[in-house]
C-alpha cells in the first residue's frame, strides 16, 4: 500500500507511547496534514512485547468503533518496528530500513522511549543518561535526514526537567546553551559530580531522571535553533505528558496514558504554526 504520511512512535509497546499511536490514529483524519493515508511505526526494543501491543491496537475498542484503521475502511495503518535507542546499531538499523520503504521520506518521530531506574548511584546516572539522553539524542540526529523537508521531532520530556532544582550558576549555564555540546558538557558534569559525590554541592539534585530530562530538553532546543540556522523547516520540540499513571509512574498519576498522549500528538500532527525548539505541556508552551 502507498502512504501519503509516515510517522514513527518510539517505546510504543505499553503506557504513554501506545497510547499516542492510537491518538494519532483517531485524530489523524481531522489533522491539516490530512492529504491521504497514514502509516505508523509502532516501534519497542522487545519484539514479543511490540508485537503484542500491536496485536492489542487491531482489536482496541476506540479504534473499532471509530474505524480508524484501514483494515476497518480507515486512514491509519500501525507495523511493528524493532527499536532500542540504547543501541546505535539498532537506530541506524531502523534508520536505513525507512530510507529503504519511503524513499520520499517520513514525516515525523516521536521519541518517547525513556527509563526511570530506582535508585542513585553514579551507575544508574550512566544508564539513565544513555538512554533518555545520549540514545534520543543520536535518534534525533539519526532521523532527520530521513524526515521530509517540513517534518517533525518530538521529543517526550518531563516537568520534572525543569530548572527550579538547579543552582543558579547551573540554571544559567542551561539557559546560556547555545549548541548541543554545551548540554551535553553540562550532563557530563553532572556524571562527574555523582561520581564524586558532590552533585549537590556542584549545584545538580541528585536525581538521574530529571536531570537527563532537563538534558534532553536544552540539547532539543539547541538541535532546533541549529536547524532553524541552516534554513531547515523542520520543527522539533519536546514536551511533557504530564503525570501519567503508568508502570513508569508505579501506578501514580492524574492523568490516563490517552490524556498524555495529547500533547505528543498534537506536536505530530497538529498546526502549532511553524513553533520549532519549545517545550510543552498540556498542549501550550510551558516555561523551562
Amino acid at each position: 500500500m502507498s502512504y501519503s504520511r509516515v510517522g514513527v512512535v518510539t517505546g510504543a509497546n505499553k503506557g504513554v507511547g501506545l497510547a499516542i499511536v492510537r491518538q494519532l490514529a483517531l485524530q489523524y483524519p481531522k489533522s491539516s496534514l490530512n492529504n491521504g493515508p497514514l502509516l505508523i511505526y509502532l516501534t519497542a526494543r522487545d519484539k514479543a512485547r511490540g508485537e503484542a501491543a500491536l496485536q492489542d491496537l487491531l482489536k482496541d475498542d476506540q479504534l473499532k468503533k471509530s474505524k480508524a484503521l484501514t483494515a476497518d475502511g480507515g486512514l491509519s495503518d500501525v507495523e511493528y518496528h524493532a527499536l532500542d535507542i540504547a543501541d546505535s546499531g539498532s537506530i541506524h538499523s531502523f534508520a536505513e530500513h525507512l530510507k529503504g520503504a519511503h524513499g520520499e521520506g517520513i514525516d515525523f518521530v516521536i521519541n518517547n522511549a525513556g527509563i526511570a531506574l530506582n535508585g542513585f548511584d553514579a551507575d544508574v546516572v550512566k544508564t539513565t543518561l544513555a538512554c533518555n539522553y545520549y540514545g534520543t539524542m543520536e535518534a534525533c540526529h539519526t532521523f532527520l535526514p530521513v524526515l521530509k523537508p517540513n517534518g517533525r521531532i518530538v521529543n517526550v520530556a518531563s516537568t520534572t526537567g525543569k530548572l527550579d532544582k538547579y543552582s543558579e550558576d547551573i540554571r544559567a549555564r542551561f539557559l546560556g546553551s547555545k549548541t548541543e555540546e554545551d548540554i551535553t558538557s553540562i550532563m557530563m558534569d553532572f556524571l562527574k559530580a555523582v561520581e564524586a559525590g558532590k552533585e549537590k554541592e556542584a549545584g545538580f539534585p541528585s536525581a538521574a531522571y530529571a536531570t537527563s530530562k532537563a538534558g534532553l530538553i536544552g540539547a532539543t532546543r539547541a538541535l532546533a535553533s541549529a536547524e532553524k540556522s541552516k534554513g531547515s523547516n523542520v520543527m522539533i520540540n519536546s514536551c511533557c505528558p504530564g503525570w501519567v499513571v503508568t508502570d513508569m509512574t508505579k501506578g501514580k498519576g492524574n492523568k490516563t496514558p490517552d490524556q498524555g498522549a495529547q500533547t505528543p500528538v498534537l506536536l505530530a500532527i497538529q498546526d502549532i504554526q511553524n513553533q520549532t525548539g519549545i517545550f510543552w505541556r498540556n498542549e501550550q508552551l510551558e516555561e523551562w
